[in-house]
Order: structure tokens, then C-alpha cells, then sequence
């Protein structure tokens, strides 16, 4: 990795918050601000690139925001990525998990047949919140013969419990914020 050339706060100024977005009481992190800035990109990939084992196969990513950070992960780390969607959004044949989320249900997929059985993989996402999600995301990994050696975060919400729901897992954050 190549030194830092931004502070943790120079960083962090290139995300928004948004109140009560998409529903009353959330703080939506906007990181947009965040992808249009050549420098802030590069130094967010360059330190998830950090936090990655040497021997990685795959890059997967989460829809949507997790697909932006995870493909250019994966780019910078010359390795493949593997997108992890929403229900209905993949030619079959797919595997899918139902998952539980504090207001309902919600449904991942990904394609078969892209994961080879033993693929070391490295599950990305942009924001750890309740990590419902994540957990979802890692799991059907796991079914369709992944090895998850860890998953990794632009930024932690802390007080939401994400981390403490992804216990046993390798997780790791390039920032943390406030919920």
C-alpha cells in the first residue's frame, strides 16, 4: 500500500450525512462525494486494499454501493469480482438466502457457477450497520463453497451492532462514524 495521503477526517469529509433518508430516525451516508473525487477513491481503495489477505481469488461485492468500491477493489488487486444482488436481478440459475432485516425480509443472490468451490473471497460493502446484509452476503458465499476469509468496510457505524453480529469473522473498516 502506498502511504496515506489523506487524514481519517480529510477522508470522512467526502461522505454526507443525509437525516432521515430513506425513512424517518436513519442518517444515510452519502458517498458520493466520496466517488467523484479521484483522490478520496483512490486513497478509500488503496486502503482497502490494506486490509486485504495476500492470497485473495475473488472480490464480492454487495448491491448496490458495494459494487462500485469492490470492483475497483478487485481492479486494483488484479483479481476477479463477484457481485452479490437483490432477488430477481440475475439470470438463473442463481442461489438465493432470505434474511431477516428489522422491518421485514429481504433476498440475495448470486449467480451459480461463479464461485469456484474453495475460492478464497473477500466480501466488501461501503457502509456496517446492523450487518444483516453482510451476514447474508458471506453465508451464501459459504454455500456455494467460498472460503470468506474477511469482510471489509469504507465506514462502521458504531452502535448499530454490525460488528458484534459478524462475530468470528475477520471484519475490518477503513473508517468509523457515528450512527
Amino acid at each position: 500500500m502506498t502511504a496515506r495521503t489523506m487524514s481519517d477526517a480529510e477522508l470522512s469529509g467526502f461522505v454526507r450525512d443525509v437525516p432521515d433518508y430513506p425513512n424517518d430516525g436513519i442518517m444515510f451516508k452519502d458517498i458520493t462525494g466520496l466517488l467523484v473525487d479521484p483522490k478520496a477513491l483512490s486513497e478509500a481503495v488503496e486502503r482497502l486494499a490494506a486490509l486485504v489477505p495476500d492470497d485473495v481469488d475473488l472480490v464480492s461485492g454487495m448491491e448496490a454501493r458495494g459494487f462500485i468500491v469492490g470492483a475497483a477493489l478487485a481492479f486494483r488487486l488484479g483479481v476477479g469480482f463477484v457481485p452479490v444482488r437483490k432477488a430477481g436481478k440475475l439470470p438463473p440459475p442463481t442461489r438465493s438466502l432470505t434474511y431477516g432485516l428489522e422491518y421485514g425480509e429481504a433476498t440475495v443472490e448470486i449467480r451459480e457457477g461463479t464461485v469456484p468451490a474453495g475460492a478464497r473471497v473477500m466480501l466488501v460493502d461501503d457502509v456496517l450497520a446492523t450487518g444483516g446484509t453482510a451476514a447474508a452476503g458471506a453465508e451464501l458465499l459459504e454455500q456455494l463453497g467460498a472460503e470468506v476469509v474477511g469482510l471489509a468496510f469504507l465506514l462502521e457505524l458504531e452502535g448499530l451492532g454490525g460488528r458484534e453480529r459478524l462475530a468470528g469473522r475477520s471484519v475490518s473498516t477503513v473508517l468509523l462514524a457515528g450512527s
